[in-house]
């Protein structure tokens, strides 16, 4: 290898003519005019080799300037912004590339070693000056192989989702153009509306993502959004857990795209191994097979690699810029397992975590502090840091964030008067991370008070740890306390995505539709049964929310947890009954079983709750069905419409009185379903079918005209508002109204007509809404305090 050998993607970007090679939103460049333009580029750079140091944006005059310098065999530092300073005081470059153009040196101050080409940080370096030292070897190699296993097409276009300073991001441009595809060039996050305009106007048939990239993907509701160019997605930059691995595998194979788990390093130019798509879900703890070109094996329990990926060596010093091969092959660290020709990663041989991707070397970590004159004792995993610290922890945690790069919310640091110690002296890591199990005033402290969960790691979200409509409403509140307006999607966020939500909060704050609607519902209907007022239909607002809750809280799901849901509505109410049968002559056993819309012998007041623990019964039975399961996984809106369709056929088979009609589970199960349809219709034309099966089937058939106005304006309200304003003042309120709606509802029987008619009805009113909340709020605190 000379400093004239063939580096393909750069060198012969006019081959693929008028082909589109970078797409931005501010325009573009076909291949021939990006080979022009780094041409350019490279000539005033001139034929000196010369060292660069780049500050890669994901932008075209980023890539035309790493073009450029592998052109003219100029080797390259790709760094981020916040690394210039450090890196030029450190290596001294020739030319920054930083916005501007800046010529240190007029020709060179460096003995460049002939095979030299890129340096790239390993982003667990902390700190420290340690570069990886690439060939153009590495480079087309790599690219070459990642071009070759996923099968990438000159009709392609990538997404840059993840930063071109990243050897994961810098792989993706490589490889793509590399085969002649083309690239579309963005800074968004894939939480920002544009990032998707961008992917969908471009017809993007590939993204890119490290496991915080999929919990964000989680928390914007990805398995519905609409991508029909995409191809195949890939995953690298750490470990995501099995059961997403399952999750994404099947939704691609649901979608029609391929999902790739890779594992790399930048020692290796990126990529080592693959996971072939078509295995998955069946082996999603593997990182898979070797790259082609590449040899995996298992030394003393290590991971060891070797092809034509591996790096030169490190670099620490500018005097390590002349140097040759020192690495011939890779040990990574990591440990690792191999079974059926398939590796597995294990654990890590050292003190390396890999938070939001960014490899960080723990003990490095430690002794930069301490430099730094602060003794600490530092431990984490991929979802964030723990630092104990003997001395100042606020000053320790921004000296962290500095060093690593990592956001406030991935770094926790803790004040001590000593370490904790094993019995031969050393450290006891496990003892450091126990007292950061909980952060005052944040969002792993509302999940754990909320949810009563003890332990709330950074990828949970409020749907993985089992949240339900019920406890809904009160983790919204008390967020919208901590952070400000949330995101519609927060329920599959990440705790480690809500906590970067930090704002000021608005004037006027939102919170969702749903829960004003609860709250409204359960006042309608105590003051319509006590005589204030005649506005009938909440009851039947209700059982659209709790339809809409019940597809967006708890489908898909495995059968077990609509029986949790159907079990929490069921059994307080089954023992209020069985009180009230004990106290007065109109509640029955047929009211305690919940059949009493079947028998109609006892009160006919609990309907309400009987039609939706009967709906919530027979979707648990319909859902213990596999097959039914991945149905609705694939086409959710598909499954709601037809069980839209069952319920009102059954409503057409009801005959009888206006009970009968519209108070049994035969007769109003419908309106659970329109909920469940309305919240699968994110489209103007699938809500307009809502509206159109609400006018065909309310107006003239609930006797009332009023109840017929609530439900119709509760509906288009849903399906026009995600969040409407409320005042701050009436957060509290409104909050509490909605939990406590269902101990109102079955309360409210039994204040009432102790109170009429000597009681004026407003009085009344006012005293049913405080007696359901309050024993709402004793409830809730006993299953605290049980916990």
């Amino acid at each position: 290898m000379t400093a004239t050998a063939d580096l393909g993607f750069a060198d012969r970007l006019a081959e693929h003519g008028d082909r589109l090679a970078l797409v931005t939103p501010d325009g573009s460049l076909t291949y021939h005019e990006l080979d022009q333009r780094v041409t350019s580029a490279a000539e005033r750079l001139g034929t000196t080799r010369r060292l660069v140091l780049l500050a890669a944006e994901n932008d075209i005059d980023s890539v035309v300037a790493y073009l450029a310098a592998l052109r003219g065999r100029h080797p390259v530092v790709l760094a981020s912004t916040a690394q210039i300073p450090a890196l030029t005081s450190a290596y001294d470059p020739d030319v920054v590339i930083s916005g501007s153009w800046t010529e240190r040196h007029a020709g060179t101050v460096h003995a460049l070693h002939p095979e030299l080409a890129l340096l790239l940080s390993t982003s667990g370096t902390t700190g420290s000056p340690k570069l990886v030292r690439l060939s153009a070897d590495n480079l087309a190699a790599n690219a070459a192989a990642i071009g070759s296993y996923l099968d990438i097409r000159e009709t392609d276009r990538a997404v840059t989702s993840l930063p071109l300073h990243y050897c994961y991001g810098l792989s993706v441009v490589n490889s793509n153009l590399a085969r002649g595809a083309g690239l579309v060039l963005t800074a968004r996050s894939v939480i920002e509306p544009e990032f998707w305009d961008l992917v969908r106007s471009h017809g993007v048939t590939s993204l890119h993502g490290v496991p915080h990239t999929f919990g964000l993907l989680d928390g914007i509701g990805f398995e519905s959004v609409d991508l029909p160019s995409l191809r195949y997605v890939t995953q690298a930059g750490g470990r995501l857990p099995p059961a997403d691995v399952v999750r994404y595998a099947q939704l691609g194979a649901a979608r029609g795209w391929r999902f790739f788990v890779m594992y790399g390093q930048t020692e290796a130019t990126a990529r080592m191994a693959y996971l072939p798509p078509e295995l998955a879900a069946s082996h999603p703890s593997a990182v898979g097979v070797a790259i082609p070109g590449g040899k995996l094996r298992i030394d003393d329990g290590e991971l060891v690699y070797s092809g034509p990926n591996v790096m030169l060596g490190y670099a620490h010093a500018p005097e390590d810029l002349a140097l040759g091969r020192t690495t011939f092959e890779l040990r990574t660290g990591d440990l690792g397992v191999e079974s059926h020709g398939l590796f597995s990663v294990t654990g890590r041989k050292n003190r390396f975590v890999k938070p939001f991707g960014l490899r960080v070397d723990l003990d490095q970590v430690e002794r930069s502090l301490a430099a730094d004159g602060l003794r600490v004792a530092c431990t984490g995993d991929d979802s964030g840091l723990v630092v104990a610290v003997l001395g100042d922890a606020d000053r320790a945690a921004r000296l962290v964030r500095a060093l690593t790069g990592l956001p406030a919310t991935a770094v926790r640091t803790y004040a001590v008067t000593s370490f904790p110690l094993l019995s031969n002296g050393k450290v006891d890591y496990r003892a450091v991370v126990a007292p950061s199990s909980r952060d005052s005033n944040s969002v792993r402290e509302v999940f754990s008070s909320v949810l009563g969960v003890r332990s709330v790691p950074s990828d949970a979200t409020f749907n993985s740890l089992g949240g339900d409509s019920l406890r809904y409403v009160q983790m919204t509140v008390q967020l919208q306390r901590l952070l400000g307006d949330l995101p519609s999607s927060w329920p599959t966020m990440p705790v480690s995505s809500l906590e970067e939500l930090r704002a000021e909060h608005r004037r006027v704050p939102l919170i969702d539709t749903t829960i004003v609607l609860r709250a409204l519902a359960i006042l309608l209907i105590v003051g319509s049964h006590v005589g204030f007022f005649k506005l009938l239909g909440g009851a039947h607002l209700l059982l659209v929310v709790a339809g809409w809750n019940l597809a967006r809280f708890l489908l898909p799901a495995d059968p077990l947890r609509i029986l949790r849901a159907a079990a929490l509505i069921a059994v307080p109410t089954s023992l209020w009954l069985v009180y009230r049968m004990a106290v007065t002559d109109d509640v029955t056993i047929d009211n305690v079983l919940l059949v009493n819309n079947f028998t109609r012998v006892g009160a006919a007041g609990y309907w309400f709750v009987e039609v939706v623990v009967h709906v919530l019964l027979l979707c648990a039975l319909v859902f213990a069905v596999p097959a039914i399961r991945r149905w609705e996984q694939r086409h959710g809106y598909a499954l709601a419409f037809v069980m839209l369709g069952l319920t009102l056929a059954l409503r057409f088979t009801v005959d009888g009185d206006f009970f009968a009609r519209n108070m049994t589970t035969l007769g109003a199960a419908w309106f659970v379903a329109l909920g469940w349809l309305a919240q699968r219709s994110p489209a103007l034309w699938q809500k307009c079918f809502v509206v159109v099966v609400l006018v065909m089937m309310v107006p003239g058939r609930m006797e009332d005209l009023s109840r017929e106005i609530v439900v119709i304006a509760g509906v288009i309200l849903l399906l026009s508002l995600a969040r409407v304003p409320v005042p701050r003042g009436l957060l509290t309120p409104v909050s509490l109204l909605a939990s406590a709606s269902l101990a109102i509802y079955l309360t409210h029987y039994a204040v009432f007509p102790h109170l009429q008619p000597q009681v004026p009805s407003p009085i009344v009113w006012v005293v049913c809404i405080v007696v359901g909340c309050a024993v709402w709020l004793g409830i809730d605190r006993a299953i605290k305090v049980a916990r």
